[in-house]
């Protein structure tokens, strides 16, 4: 369980430091609202009533409408000036005798546990509320604004019940129940019916059958294959496109803040580094080819001087043959 609140319970004073969570969980089995041919989502957007414009979550005011359908907008100014109390503490503001308290004023509950250097005087105030079987009714800040409150203990721990006011609970206005005349018998066998059912409360004899029921249906269409392959959400994915064009953009003006080009102006970027590439491997080939040109011609010369050695080396052969005869 992970604390939802932390404060101090205070009585007179004693002042008990504790963290609250929360005692009740809902298991009502949830639906979703689905288009019945492909199992698609059903979404409701906001629209003005009078304009018919669809109304961004930022545009959304806080209205009060009056009795005669007159429409008073609040401002955030004007709910920062109402009465609110953000204080961590539970003030004890009177012990009464438990059945006092009638449960339907009684809301949601949470269990209060002490840190561990307030022990004692949490169980000093568990056992006296026991001893005395009475509830401390107290004040507290849920969520900044003040609520009225019950603490009364549940198995060995202290439990803050948070209260309706009053006025929320409704009067029965239908038409008063009129008194009957019952005979002795109905009496009698009314008696008997409640004897035979007479016993105390077990929670485990009691269970969800509609819940385990839902789960039982559920489980066997999966296991029978007739499950439902729902499409992304185009509202979901058109968020995320959203925000890689603005992320885009983002880019953009950086880099003109920056004074360079932009991503239009990418191609011509491509461009110009492929002519420095050719323009490099140009340079290369001239390169190459000026330093096999000088070679060719030293070997040109050097063929040339051989072929004057042997021309040189025949005339005097000739010569001398002449010379002998």
């Amino acid at each position: 369980m992970r604390a939802i609140w932390k404060g101090a319970v205070s009585f007179g004073l004693v002042n008990v430091p504790v963290r609250l969570y929360s005692a009740t969980e809902n298991h009502d089995v949830q639906f979703r609202q689905v288009h019945r041919t492909d199992g698609g989502r059903i979404r409701y957007k906001r629209f003005c009533s009078i304009d018919g414009d669809e109304v961004a979550y930022d545009d959304i005011a806080k209205g009060y409408e009056t009795e005669d359908g007159q429409m008073i907008i609040l401002t955030d100014e004007d709910m920062a000036d109402l009465p609110t109390r953000s204080n961590k503490e539970i003030s004890v503001e009177k012990f009464v005798p438990e059945d006092q308290i009638d449960p339907m004023l009684l809301d949601k509950s949470y269990y209060l546990e002490p840190d561990k250097t307030a022990t004692k005087p949490y169980v000093l105030l568990r056992e006296a509320l026991e001893a005395q079987g009475r509830m401390a009714v107290v004040t507290v800040s849920i969520r900044s604004r003040m609520t009225m409150a019950v603490l009364r203990v549940r198995d060995g721990v202290i439990v803050m019940q948070t209260m309706l006011w009053p006025d929320e609970i409704r009067s029965a206005d239908f038409a008063s129940v009129e008194d009957q005349e019952l005979s002795d018998k109905e009496m009698s066998m009314a008696r008997m019916l409640i004897d035979e059912l007479a016993g105390d409360y077990d929670p485990d004899e009691f269970e969800d059958d509609y819940a385990l029921a839902v789960e039982a249906l559920v489980k066997a269409k999966v296991d029978g294959g007739e499950v439902q392959q729902v499409a992304a959400d185009e509202e979901e994915s058109g968020e995320v496109v959203d925000l890689l064009a603005a992320l885009a953009r983002s880019v953009e003006k950086a880099k003109t803040a920056r004074g360079e080009s932009s991503s239009t102006s990418a191609p011509a970027a491509t461009k110009k580094t492929t002519t420095k590439k050719t323009t490099t491997k140009k340079t290369t080939a001239k390169k190459s080819a000026a330093t096999k040109a000088p070679a060719r011609k030293a070997a040109t010369k050097k063929t040339a001087a051989k072929k004057s050695t042997a021309k040189k080396s025949a005339a005097k052969k000739t010569a001398a043959k002449k010379k002998a005869s």
